[in-house]
């Protein structure tokens, strides 16, 4: 495992397997400002409504909610934009992982000595992805559901493989 800091292909090489994996949101902007307008109305409802039965702090109580509420939502949103770039060719395999805070770490490989590890459960399923280069281990695509990294294990194998046996075996011709 080296470091390196250019992430382009080589330019003679093709490109047998490339993957740009992010993190999994179900709500998109216009969805959080409608949402986060309806906490607030009815926080601002119910608080009224405590205040006008005499219970008056509650109604700041309200307002709290609704701002911790906000405060979670927008870490959630600050975390989605981790993201995780896996690059094959025929003599070597990137990982670029860039963290949710903008930090860099990449990992180059050959790939004829990497292999893919899978840990899972009958039940769920694929649970961690693991790249394994000379008594290293590299966890991939912890950003995936258990269906989606059977999918990516199967695309990143047949890369794998085909970057061993070489890109211009044919074995019909």
């Amino acid at each position: 495992m080296t470091a390196s800091n250019d992430f382009e292909p080589t330019l003679d090489q093709p490109t047998l397997f490339s993957a740009h994996v992010t993190p999994h949101r179900s709500l998109n902007r216009t969805g959080f400002l409608v949402l986060m307008t309806l906490i607030g109305a009815v926080s601002f409802v119910a608080g009224i409504a405590f205040w006008m039965m005499g219970a008056w702090p509650i109604f700041g109580f309200f307002g709290l909610d609704a701002l911790v509420i906000y405060w979670a939502f927008r870490i959630n949103f600050r975390s989605a934009s981790a993201t995780e770039d896996i690059l094959v060719t025929p003599s070597e395999l990137r990982v670029r992982r860039v963290s949710h805070r903008g930090h860099l770490i990449e990992w180059s490989f050959n790939p004829l000595w990497v292999q893919l590890e899978q840990t899972g459960d009958p039940e769920f399923g694929i649970e961690h992805l693991y790249l394994v280069s000379r008594g290293r281990r590299l966890v991939i695509g912890h950003f995936l559901g258990p269906e989606e990294k059977a999918s990516f294990a199967k695309a990143l194998l047949a890369a794998l493989q085909t970057a061993k046996r070489g890109v211009t075996y044919n074995p019909v011709g």
